[in-house]
């Protein structure tokens, strides 16, 4: 418990820095709004340093108060079409933010039980977050020529690590034991055993799909292991531990074929386009040998 608050006491003040700034150029965003009465509750509840105080219930907080000011900043930088001299810095800034309650866990040595300590939905919401950050970043810059020309590394990790990301996202859940759990609906328990508990699995389904191939398009086919990052470097983009490059053929192809199976059938008549899943699964079959 004391380690919990000494570690959110070291970093509440520059959050509220932070905050402070966005609200004086953002006005009255809810998500601020919501961000800054939430880090008043959490000041307070560190302050009475009491033992009754769940470290898992602070952790919790300071988490949606990160997710809160983040979605903010995104949406301003979406807003901007990712600015080419500040978006990379900005972008980076943001990946560290969303990483933190993750470093904080580990930290409090409670890094065992993460899914018990910060549970599913909010690791899920901070891996989607960081996974579809990279993908909306990945899919402004590449249409800009000359940067990607002069940048194909740094592109290259920007999309294996935003695909490492949501393939993170996606496998909090899966699978799910059909047998433990009883269901009236079958068609929802055949999603659940496919690891789909929200159109938002399904959307990053997608976006992994899509992200492989602006990876082969761009940066040419690469097999895992080929080099690896430096996740130690300061001037990544990214914190992680990531070291392994994907085989971007690969994943994507089985990604985009469990997309369409999903959306042609159990999600069939739900508005799901399966056009470019298929155009570019299509292109993937120019890579096999």
């Amino acid at each position: 418990m004391a380690g919990v608050v000494v570690s959110l006491r070291q970093r509440l003040p520059g959050l509220g820095r932070r905050l402070e700034r966005l609200r004086g150029a953002g006005g009255e965003d809810a998500f601020l709004v919501k961000g800054a009465i939430s880090l008043e509750k959490l000041k307070d509840l560190c302050k009475e340093d009491k033992e009754t105080v769940n470290p898992s219930n602070l952790l919790q907080l300071y988490t949606q108060i990160v997710l809160d000011i983040t979605y903010f900043e995104e949406n301003q930088l979406v807003d901007e079409d990712f600015p080419e001299d500040s978006s990379l810095q900005r972008v980076k800034e943001l990946i560290s933010i969303l990483s933190e309650p993750e470093v904080l866990v580990k930290e409090s040595n409670m890094h065992q039980d993460l899914i018990g300590v910060l549970g599913t939905e909010l690791l899920e919401c901070l891996s989607w977050r960081r996974g579809a950050l990279l993908y909306m970043y990945c899919h402004t810059i590449k249409e800009r020529g000359c940067w990607l020309t002069e940048n194909t590394d740094l592109f290259k990790k920007c999309l294996n690590d935003g695909i490492h990301y949501l393939l993170k996202m996606l496998r909090f859940r899966y699978p799910t034991q059909l047998n433990d759990v009883s269901f009236q609906d079958t068609d929802t328990a055949r999603l659940l055993s496919e690891g789909i508990f929200s159109d938002t699995h399904v959307l990053a389904m997608m976006y992994i799909g899509e992200m492989c191939y602006w990876g082969l398009k761009h940066c040419g086919e690469e097999k895992p292991g080929t080099h690896e990052m430096d996740s130690e470097s300061n001037t990544e983009l990214y914190c992680s531990l990531h070291s392994a490059v994907l085989d971007f053929r690969e994943v994507g192809e089985n990604m985009l074929m469990k997309y369409v199976a999903v959306c042609e059938g159990l999600l069939k008549g739900q508005d799901w386009n399966t056009a470019n899943a298929k155009l570019i699964l299509d292109y993937f079959k120019t890579f096999h040998s």
